[in-house]
Formats: C-alpha cells, sequence, structure tokens
C-alpha cells in the first residue's frame, strides 16, 4: 500500500469513528479529496482505489482536470470569478462557494441543466472572505431557490482559524435548519477540513473537504 493510500484509509477510518462517536450513519458524510495544486497521477490513484469526489479550486485546473478523469464527481470549492464560469460549469458536481448572483448567472449560462451549489457562509465576518453574511444567507437561498436554473444543495463554510470552529458549525448547522423547516433545499453541510473535520461531522457536516491529511504539503500552484 503506497503512502497515499494509507493516509487516505486512515482518513476513512477517522470519519467513520467520528460518525460512530456522533450517532450518525458514515455513509451520511462524504469524503472530498482537495486536490488543488496536485498533479493528476496521485488523483487518479485514488481514483482507481474508490476515492470518488475530488475538490479544486482553481477554474484553470478544473478545466485541465477535469477531460482526464471524467467518471470521477469533481467540485469547485474555491472563489469564483465570472470570466472563468466556462471553465467550471462543464466539469462540477457541486458548487461549494457561491456567494453571489452574478456567479450564477454566469454559470448557468454555461451549462444545459440547473447549477448545483452549495452557498458559502461568511461566519466570521472576515473582510478577507468571501461568502455571503450570515444574516443574508436566508434571503440569498429564497432568491436561488426560485430560479429553475440553480439546484440549491446546501450551505458552505471555511470558520475563522482562531476562535471556536465548533460554534461556527453549529451556526451553519442551525441555518441549514432553519431554512429546511421553510421548505429550502439545504440538505447539504460542506465543512471540516484536515485539522477539524471530527468536530464538524459532530454538527452534521455531510461533505468535509480533507487535502493535506490525504496528499500531504500542498505544492505552489504552477
Amino acid at each position: 500500500m503506497s503512502p497515499l493510500i494509507e493516509r487516505w484509509t486512515d482518513v476513512r477510518n477517522r470519519i467513520e469513528r467520528a460518525c460512530i462517536d456522533a450517532g450518525r450513519d458514515p455513509s451520511t458524510v462524504r469524503l472530498i479529496a482537495v486536490s488543488k495544486t496536485f498533479p493528476i497521477e496521485p488523483i487518479a490513484e485514488l481514483a482507481a482505489a474508490g476515492q470518488v469526489d475530488f475538490g479544486e479550486s482553481y477554474a484553470q485546473e478544473l478545466r485541465d482536470k477535469g477531460p482526464l478523469l471524467p467518471n470521477v464527481r469533481w467540485h469547485f470549492i474555491g472563489r469564483i470569478q465570472s470570466n472563468k464560469a466556462k471553465y467550471i460549469a462543464p466539469h462540477a458536481y457541486r458548487v461549494h462557494a457561491v456567494a453571489d448572483a452574478r456567479h450564477v448567472d454566469a454559470l448557468a449560462k454555461r451549462t444545459d441543466g440547473p447549477v448545483p451549489v452549495l452557498v458559502s457562509v461568511n461566519l466570521g465576518s472576515e473582510a478577507q472572505k468571501g461568502g455571503v453574511a450570515v444574516a443574508d444567507t436566508l434571503d440569498f437561498c429564497r432568491t436561488l431557490g426560485k430560479r429553475e436554473d440553480v439546484a440549491l444543495k446546501g450551505l458552505m463554510c471555511i470558520p475563522p482559524i482562531h476562535g471556536d470552529r465548533s460554534g461556527h458549525y453549529a451556526t451553519l448547522a442551525e441555518l441549514a435548519r432553519r431554512g429546511r423547516d421553510e421548505g429550502l433545499a439545504l440538505d447539504e453541510l460542506s465543512m471540516g477540513m484536515s485539522n477539524d473535520f471530527e468536530e464538524a461531522i459532530r454538527h452534521g457536516a455531510t461533505w468535509i473537504r480533507v487535502g493535506t491529511a490525504i496528499f500531504g504539503t500542498r505544492t505552489q500552484r504552477p
């Protein structure tokens, strides 16, 4: 077993233990292997071993990698630029960081069916991060939910590095619950990364995004 597969297996085992500890069915949590900046070879190795979902943050990388492994599910998890939507829409199984209707418009123009999206929430009101403010999230979701060219799936977050991540994850889960109570399609929660995904699972994460714990130290963007 290669070191890559060993790390991947360890993460999967940790996910299963965290689900059991939280009283959840492990099948309700899906792992996104965050492959941004890594070459296609380790991605293909993981895909051959059974990893289905991969995450990319740069539109040009998704454009280049998507056709090489068409049978995996690609997730776009980075910030969106309207002029690069043409690179994202043809390949993305989910677009995780939607925060602007203009970006949705650009994606929708470049796909035949509804664009599957998760709304990015800026839980810490951090100026350097994108995302919708907590107070505006459900209004934005209501707007997207009325569109025929959008398939609203859930919420996504990257909480502040410092502070109470558990509290931030609880806030996202509560937002989703409130939205579901009024009929919004917010069944998916994309939250939790290499250093805290067990905590995210305790708060209801359905997608966790793990890069370093699987691939190792990230290389520089090409």
